[in-house]
């Protein structure tokens, strides 16, 4: 097969689907592996880097499509990549396409197949390849959300670990899955006083084993409410997997909140699960609401391209080496990532 990897045109995106060395073993696989010029250039890899491992370049984005067969990318086509896509074309990809109807509408209108990374389910219920980039996004939260709290930028002026004769600051998290729990255990390893919500038992056990400044609770409205009225950051990860996140704090929670407090909204992808939140980018990641700094940027790993796009190509290669291959629609896992095929909705969660 031919494999395209272009260039992400996603603003500040600097990721790249596949590491040299990932799309080396396509090529010895017998598969046609093209990258557009300049494409790993952020990501620490230039176009030596691939044609010494047998990798072709194209020259720009109308040559990479007019090549590949498969087009492996990060983020979801925006508006320079669709006019590249074709009806044969199989998209591989982060899609996210709950909060992007307008999106969804273009895919089926040029009918190719697309599979969604973030849909991508095994059997087990894990989301493969979804965690890396959720696990990254979970830190960056915590490191971005504590550095807004600093005075200058606007915030509170709370440093969250405090110190003796001082208090602690706040941190709540929504959902502990990987990206909330990630942004918990490094808010806790930092000395916060941290409280993070989920309905899993299980979930909540491994939070509360984290240390002793940490509490877990259920998501009973009162007590969400409760626990932001008075937090320094809040961080949003709540995730459905395929569908659009519910908004788990309201507007009037928002209100609530004190002047100068944070809210990073890492379910932003998905529509948010703060109802307060706007899509942002890198070039202007916040805003202000009722006196409240919110960062809910739609790409935040991609500001760590070098260790993001060497997780995300070692967990998407053996799925694009499955995909590039007859017979694929059968794997179980595969069949749940599509979206859209041939001018239709497949993915249930966007009926």
């Amino acid at each position: 097969m031919r494999i395209g990897i272009p260039k992400e045109t996603k603003v500040l995106e600097g990721r790249v689907a596949l590491v040299p060395a990932a799309a080396a073993d396509l090529v010895k696989a017998g598969h046609e592996v093209f990258i557009e010029t300049n494409a790993g250039i952020k990501s620490g890899f230039s176009d030596s880097d691939y044609t010494q491992m047998g990798i072709k370049i194209a020259n720009d984005a109308a040559d990479l499509y007019a090549k590949g067969e498969m087009i492996v990318k990060v983020k979801e086509p925006i508006a320079g990549d669709l006019t590249h896509l074709r009806k044969d074309h199989l998209l591989f990809c982060y899609l996210h396409l709950a909060a992007e109807p307008k999106l969804t509408q273009e895919l089926l209108d040029i009918g190719l197949t697309g599979v969604a990374f973030e849909t991508v389910e095994e059997v087990d219920g894990s989301l493969p390849l979804l965690a890396p980039m959720s696990i990254i996004a979970g830190m960056i939260a915590t490191q971005v959300g504590t550095h807004l709290l600093h005075q200058p930028l606007g915030g509170k002026g709370v440093l969250l670990g405090g110190l003796p004769s001082t208090e602690r600051g706040k941190v709540v998290v929504l959902g502990a899955g990987a990206a909330g729990g990630n942004s918990a255990a490094l808010a806790a390893k930092g000395g916060a006083n941290v409280v993070v919500f989920d309905k899993r038992q299980d979930r909540l056990a491994q939070m509360m084993a984290l240390g002793a400044n940490v509490t877990a609770l259920y998501p009973y409205e009162d007590s969400v409410a409760k626990e932001v009225s008075d937090a320094d950051l809040v961080i949003g990860a709540v995730l459905v997997t395929g569908a659009k996140a519910p908004h788990v704090i309201t507007e009037e929670m928002v209100k609530g909140m004190q002047e100068g407090s944070v809210i990073a909204d890492i379910s932003v992808d998905q529509g948010g699960c703060v109802e307060t939140t706007k899509p942002t980018t890198w070039e202007n990641p916040t805003f202000v609401k009722h006196g409240v700094t919110h960062f809910s940027v739609t790409n935040m790993p991609g500001s760590v391209p070098r260790t993001s796009t060497q997780a995300i190509s070692a967990a998407i290669l053996p799925y694009v080496q499955r995909l590039a291959r007859d017979g694929w629609r059968e794997v179980n896992s595969l069949q749940k990532g599509i979206n859209v095929d041939a001018g239709k909705i497949i993915h249930p969660a966007l009926l």
